[in-house]
């Protein structure tokens, strides 16, 4: 054979492989194409809000492997479904929450008076939300120095490692069924003895949560979720199961509690007296009075009973003063759009004729009503929907403390 035919045929096989390689390239392109679209389904249909669930994919090439981590092992298996009804060939490495790293400590209670959730396992990252002293949370994961907690309101967010007391199953569920106290004032202290004098354990907030030791000289003696011990006067706390047994509130007492933030500053991710954002300041108002509502505006635009205030497609001043009611929910929109439909972005408590109670730079008091002195023209103009909640109480999302899981051992 001459030595063109063998180059002939040498480069004729190496065609053959180029082609063969470009093929196969445009399958798996294609098949990296429907692997990715599969995902994105599974998200939009099991995941709506990640918010509160976690469902990170992450896609590996050569070899073809998906690592999958989440807290929701349905969508895991829809995803796992779906791909198989596909014929897609893919190696599935699952990570399912609460991490096996944690070593059965997948309980907590908030040990700060106030932590300062994250969205990131960094001080530096933004702020997601808070919770207060004795919050009980759901732990999924550790990451530098910081734990991914699911606080009773189903928000995810990072918690720095001195912000949580862990339990495993055992230590959790004895304290939920522990004597405990509620601190009631705005703001004040556990001390290191029974003695206003006395050098103090920590600053304590309204809606702080402590278990109850023992009473001595006028105190509680109570315990935080990290074994220290303090002292906090009686005046200053209630038995925390009768604080529970109340009545459902009215608004007279959601408006009450609300009007005592009145000048705190506004916070962003703030759900305490210590700052609150928008939706921190109605979240708060219910919560210290035994109901919890979603974390976000656009959250807590979701639940409770809506409220008409439309005439044709715009929004009258006439029907609110008709048809809503003292605390009601207001919802706001910043964008064009100010239909039924649109994206809610700020929210507001209903006082009566026309006022409300909003925190926006600081909580104040603020009218739809363009001819009183308090008139907040941006608000009116982009206000989008109402919703009671205080007739929606039992409702998925509209929860009393004594009735949620973390916070009772449910029988």
């Amino acid at each position: 054979m001459s030595k063109n035919k063998i180059m002939y045929r040498f480069l004729t096989f190496l065609l053959f492989l180029l082609n063969f390689s470009v093929l196969q390239a445009q399958t798996d392109s294609l098949t990296l194409k429907k692997t990715n679209e599969i995902i994105s389904a599974i998200k939009n249909k099991c995941v709506p809000d990640k918010r509160t669930v976690v469902f990170n994919v992450k896609v590996q090439d050569n070899p073809f492997v998906l690592n999958v981590e989440s807290n929701l092992p349905e969508a895991v298996a829809e995803l796992r479904s779906a791909l198989a009804k596909e014929n897609v060939k893919v190696q599935i490495q699952d990570d399912l929450l609460p991490s096996k790293n944690l070593d059965g400590k997948i309980y907590g209670v908030a040990n700060l008076s106030v932590c300062n959730n994250r969205y990131e396992p960094d001080q530096a990252a933004e702020m997601a939300t808070q919770m207060l002293l004795g919050t009980p949370v759901k732990v999924l994961k550790k990451q530098k120095g910081h734990y991914l907690v699911q606080t009773p309101d189903g928000y995810i967010a990072w918690v720095e490692s001195a912000g949580i007391g862990l339990m495993d199953e055992t230590a959790f569920k004895k304290w939920q069924a522990a004597d405990k106290v509620v601190f009631t004032e705005i703001y004040g202290h556990a001390y290191q003895q029974p003695d206003l004098t006395a050098l103090p354990v920590s600053d304590l907030v309204s809606g702080n949560i402590l278990q109850l030791l023992g009473q001595q000289k006028g105190f509680y003696k109570v315990a935080y979720p990290d074994g220290r011990i303090g002292y906090v006067e009686k005046q200053r706390a209630q038995d925390f199961k009768k604080w529970l047994a109340r009545p459902n509130p009215n608004a007279e007492q959601i408006l009450k509690t609300a009007k005592t933030l009145i000048g705190v500053p506004y916070l962003w991710g703030g759900t305490s007296i210590k700052g609150v954002d928008c939706s921190g300041l109605t979240k708060t108002s219910y919560f210290l009075n035994g109901i919890i509502l979603p974390r976000d505006a656009s959250q807590q635009a979701l639940v409770g009973e809506p409220v008409d205030i439309f005439e044709g497609d715009s929004v009258s001043i006439q029907k609110c003063l008709k048809n809503l009611r003292a605390g009601d929910l207001l919802f706001f929109s910043s964008g064009k759009n100010k239909s039924l439909n649109a994206k809610v972005t700020h929210t507001a408590l209903y006082i009566g004729d026309g006022e409300f109670i909003q925190s926006a730079g600081l909580v104040r008091l603020s009218s739809m009503l363009p001819e009183s002195k308090n008139y907040d023209d941006f608000q009116s103009r982009t206000l989008v929907a109402a919703h009671r909640m205080l007739t929606a109480i039992g409702k998925p999302q509209v929860t009393r403390v004594d009735q949620h899981p973390f916070y009772v051992k449910m029988p």
